[in-house]
């Protein structure tokens, strides 16, 4: 049976005046994002105006990008389409637990914020890097790394895996990438995320998570530390999520393999579309980022 997958952006996906046109154009959307900055008064104006310096600093990045994630589901949802799961890069895996009922989206933000100081912190601490390997098989990539810190974190796609590593492992890895006849891009973050580099940020983010009280979700949402949908405690996976790889490509296969044929990013950039068009290109792929992009969604979600 066909069926609809909700996806969340995660961070990276931030652009100067996202939200903006959401706002304007959908009270639902407007109702999340005003809810959401009386929690941070800044959030309209850093979401609106904010600069992209002052966008790239996670403790900015974090909430709004959250927040522009649920507002895009609300409008989506408001224009008629409906879920049957989701799952969310990263960050975006918050926004998809708040989506689904798992908790508010107040206490969503809230959380998203001290994932963020939580995350900064460690980073400070840890200095990492990270880099994007583009054209190499996910098994080469692999035992490149071995023996070195270096730690495959984000599968994304057929053809692109992130690694996080120490700074001297990652000026490595960009030169043996190159003798392959490999790509890679040096990611501008701070951190070594979704590594051995963010342990501290997970055990401290345990103790926040011991502190909610999760309710039955509306529909499934999958994990980025299994790749499966969530089963069992939320807190153990949402921990584990911190210092562990990101399973995008498991994700989406897994959603395919139970029928989801349709898949809508909610949230800021078309990043998400990009990955499953390479893993799953049979699929229909929506975003709702924009009013042309809503506008195409109306002409298209009775295809879904």
């Amino acid at each position: 049976m066909a069926g609809i997958a909700f996806l969340f952006s995660g961070q990276g996906a931030q652009y100067p005046g996202m939200g903006k046109a959401l706002y304007e154009y959908s009270p639902a959307a407007r109702d999340i994002l005003d809810r959401l900055n009386a929690r941070r008064g800044d959030l309209l104006d850093l979401c609106f105006d904010g600069t992209a310096e002052e966008l790239s600093r996670t403790e900015n990045t974090q909430p709004a990008v959250y927040a522009v994630d649920l507002a895009a589901a609300a409008a989506a949802r408001e224009a008629g389409m409906a879920p049957n799961a989701a799952a969310g890069f990263s960050l975006g895996e918050l926004a998809a637990l708040a989506y689904a009922g798992y908790y508010s989206a107040e206490t969503g933000f809230d959380l998203v914020c001290r994932r963020a100081a939580l995350r900064a912190e460690a980073a400070a601490k840890n200095p990492g890097a990270m880099l994007a390997v583009l054209r190499m098989e996910t098994e080469t990539v692999e035992a490149l790394c071995q023996g070195r810190t270096l730690y495959p974190v984000n599968y994304n796609c057929p053809g692109q895996l992130v690694v996080a590593g120490s700074p001297e492992d990652i000026e490595y890895l960009q030169e043996a990438v190159k003798e392959a006849k490999g790509r890679s891009i040096l990611l501008p973050v701070s951190g070594g995320f979704h590594s051995p580099f963010m342990n501290e940020a997970a055990t401290r983010m345990k103790e926040e998570l011991a502190k909610m009280d999760f309710q039955e979700p509306r529909f499934p949402v999958y994990s980025n530390f299994t790749g499966q949908r969530y089963e069992g405690n939320p807190a153990d996976l949402l921990m584990n999520q911190i210092n562990h790889p990101v399973r995008w490509e498991a994700i989406i296969r897994s959603m395919a393999g139970q029928g989801i044929d349709c898949f809508v990013e909610a949230g800021p950039g078309k990043t998400l579309s990009g990955f499953v068009s390479r893993i799953a290109p049979d699929a229909r792929i929506l975003s709702v980022d924009s009013l042309s992009d809503l506008e195409q969604w109306k002409e298209e979600q009775k295809k879904c």
